[in-house]
């Protein structure tokens, strides 16, 4: 019989989309100093979507279509050498559209880094299609860049928890604390208007099943300390009426926060659930999504 168990998850290598915005600049260098923590390789895609440009363009304009990418991809390249000499800096000219090239090229076990906005976006707020795409189909994880590339680090990591379940992809936030000598600070929102007026109705219920959040939480930090006992982790729940709004606030005070995608339900197209819709387009720092099970391995027993 196979179970799938939660393992230390390794960090790999980082992928990040280039497209010539200033978004996917801050990207860019986003991605160089994570790549240098990490200690992996910092791979560039320029995805110039000349597959699908080739049913209605000519040989002329998918050939300058080549060069204008090629060009840009060894300019990046350059600017990143003058700022991390020591980091090992990969290529890639894609054919394919971005969604598909950056997929390809992160495969299961790279992280996908992306800008909020690309070259068709219309307002700060705005994430890109490219982006949004990415996070919601890649099988490895995805961070969206946002916020000033130059925003001081204040030496946490955030992730936004729910329950006991939540521990595989935790465990890739502890590995990116780890990585930067950070605080894990697990952040679960106890929202009072999905319980009133359904099952329960009396304030020491109410109180009761705080109570047993509070304490779902700091055995699911406990968990996560037996796989990095030298990690500082914090655990706290936070009572309102938006959970949205409570993260959004949460992320002010972070370096990236971390949140695991939804499981999709079968035969539905891949989505974003409303929450990380909300810090995907509000949230003033970058935001990690991981995918299901992705720090878990399956063992025969």
């Amino acid at each position: 019989m196979a179970s799938e168990i939660p393992a230390r998850p390794e960090l790999g290598n980082v992928v990040v989309g280039v497209d010539g915005s200033p978004s996917g600049r801050t990207a860019v260098f986003w991605a160089a100093a994570e790549a240098d923590r990490r200690g992996r390789i910092l791979h560039l895609v320029h995805a110039a979507d000349t597959d699908r440009r080739a049913l209605f363009a000519n040989a002329e304009t998918i050939q300058a279509v080549r060069e204008a990418g090629r060009d840009l991809l060894i300019e990046t390249e350059s600017t990143i050498r003058e700022r991390f000499p020591e980091l090992t800096v990969t290529k890639e000219l894609s054919r394919q559209e971005p969604v598909a090239g950056l997929r390809a090229a992160a495969g299961h076990r790279g992280t996908i880094v992306v800008g909020s906005r690309g070259l068709g976006g219309f307002s700060s707020l705005m994430l890109g299609s490219v982006g949004m795409g990415v996070a919601a189909r890649a099988e490895a994880p995805v961070i969206i860049v946002r916020g000033d590339g130059d925003r001081p680090e204040s030496g946490s990591v955030t992730a936004a928890v729910h329950g006991a379940s939540d521990i595989g992809w935790l465990l890739v936030a502890a590995a990116e604390a780890d990585c930067r000598q950070a605080v894990l600070r697990l952040v679960s929102v106890w929202n009072v208007l999905t319980h009133v007026g359904s099952v329960v109705t009396m304030l020491d219920d109410l109180d009761e099943i705080a109570r047993q959040r509070l304490d779902e939480i700091k055995a699911l930090a406990d968990r996560v300390r037996d796989f990095y006992p030298g990690l500082d982790i914090s655990h706290h729940v936070e009572t309102g009426t938006s959970t949205p709004g409570i993260l959004v606030e949460a992320s002010a005070h972070t370096d990236l926060l971390v949140m695991g995608r939804e499981h999709r339900i079968l035969g539905a197209s891949p989505s974003l659930g409303r929450v990380a819709h909300v810090l995907i387009h509000h949230a003033p720092c970058p935001v990690e999504i991981v995918p299901p099970a992705f720090a878990t391995r399956v063992e025969e027993t």
